[in-house]
């Protein structure tokens, strides 16, 4: 007897590797964690000259990826740049203004989104193809952009297949202001309605989003979960066993922030509560804080805050760049301290906060107390939120934080990382996964 067909899940994600944004990381342990489960999986992402001209890659990342996932990359054409000046059209060489006013005019007509809107396009002829040559069960789209979630609703209007929006983001939820973005009535905002009310399943990563979302939205909110951006468990694993050496104050410690500095993130107020801390203790005048990862969303780093990292270079304040994944554990380990900043928002967690949590180290939250990652990380036995953002707060927090990483033990490091257990990937995918091979399963036999 031949072995039953595997069901077949297209998975959209724009970014997907080389890509290095922040939002990689779900589409490339959801797509593996789909394989491993026995699923014949097609993802459907952006060509890999996006990344190397636009946003950056990450070259190492790409060993991550099953390879028993197929790959397809629809074209796409980023407004923001061509390099290569040979493919410009000759009205855009006439007048690059006049173009650029057009395409952004053509991408929205298309799909309301700027910038992506005209993937669309690329996007519907490849899920055609893809459908034609190997009928697709199940589709998931991962946003943003928005346009990732077209190719579902496509194939569930054509053809039945159900669908999956996994808001990494979220689209008209304005997260810092708690505003709806936009006119309800736009067609963007219509457009969203239609398609949640169509959805299979609709994921979101943390529970305030999705409570904001089923209050907007309420027509078929019990179909809305949480699937939290959570840490592979392999990342956990790298981590069994740590210890520190002992030290004393004139040694130092090295505190370590890992991730993308953006938008609204007390920067300034956590770097100023740096230097006060420093001129409070000896220990933390002998540390350091190294930051890690991307300033802004692009490959180059954002001018503004790189200047301003290096006001407190003369406070032990560095910036050491980007990390590939495959290096994230490696340089957590050579960490004491980690320091989680982010913007006020009751809406916003983080992906990194999962990593903080599973490395067992001791961190200091210089964030606001009403940031949603405050209700992940409570019940953390050394973890050290601030009352708010004053300096002199920031100041006192990273002081405690200093004086606990100095006498933290393997069997701190090991009670931590068994806490951090239930936020692990597999625990938040599993579920979702075995419901949704059921579903396809009992449409199959149907």
């Amino acid at each position: 007897m031949s072995s039953p067909k595997r069901p077949h899940l297209l998975y959209v994600a724009w970014g997907f590797p080389p890509s290095r944004g922040a939002g990689v990381y779900r589409a490339l342990a959801t797509a593996n964690a789909f394989v491993e489960a026995g699923w014949k999986v097609t993802v459907l992402t952006a060509t890999r000259e996006v990344f190397e001209y636009q946003t950056g890659t990450d070259i190492e990342l790409e060993l991550k990826v099953d390879p028993r996932l197929n790959i397809v990359r629809a074209p796409f054409s980023w407004v923001r740049g061509e390099p290569d000046l040979a493919k410009w059209s000759r009205m855009r060489i006439t007048s690059n203004l006049l173009w650029s006013f057009a395409r952004a005019k053509s991408d929205r007509l298309a799909f309301p989104e700027p910038v992506y809107g005209g993937w669309k396009h690329a996007l519907l002829k490849e899920t055609d193809r893809i459908h034609k040559d190997d009928p697709v069960d199940l589709v998931i789209g991962t946003a943003n952009p928005n346009v990732d979630f077209v190719p579902g609703w496509h194939l569930h209007k054509t053809a039945g297949v159900p669908y999956v929006m996994d808001y990494r983001d979220t689209w008209h939820l304005n997260v810092y202001t708690d505003t709806f973005v936009g006119s309800r009535f736009s067609r963007s905002a219509r457009l969203e309605k239609k398609l949640l009310r169509s959805a299979a399943e609709v994921w979101f990563v943390n529970a305030p989003i999705r409570d904001w979302h089923a209050k907007t939205y309420p027509e078929g909110s019990e179909r809305f979960h949480v699937v939290a951006n959570a840490f592979d468990p392999d990342f956990a694993q790298a981590f069994a066993g740590i210890s520190k050496p002992s030290r004393s104050p004139a040694d130092g410690l090295v505190f370590g922030y890992l991730g993308t500095i953006y938008g609204p993130m007390p920067l300034r107020e956590s770097l100023e509560g740096w230097r006060i801390a420093r001129s409070r203790s000896e220990l933390v005048r002998n540390s350091r804080f190294e930051i890690h990862g991307r300033l802004g969303h692009y490959a180059e780093p954002d001018p503004a805050i790189l200047a301003l990292l290096e006001e407190y270079a003369g406070d032990g304040v560095s910036y050491e760049g980007p990390v590939s994944k495959t290096a994230v554990a490696d340089r957590y380990k050579s960490f004491d301290a980690l320091m989680l900043i982010l913007g006020r928002s009751k809406y916003v967690t983080s992906g990194k906060v999962f990593e903080y949590a599973a490395s067992g180290l001791p961190i200091a939250s210089l964030h606001h107390p009403e940031t949603a990652c405050t209700s992940i990380l409570s019940g953390h036995q050394d973890w050290f939120p601030v009352p708010d953002l004053a300096p002199d707060s920031i100041a006192e927090t990273i002081l405690k934080t200093a004086q606990r990483a100095m006498v933290m033990t393997p069997g701190d490091y090991s009670r931590n990382q068994a806490w951090a257990d239930h936020l692990s990937r597999d625990k938040q995918l599993q579920p979702r996964i075995g419901h949704l091979t059921e579903l396809v399963a009992e449409a199959n036999r149907g």
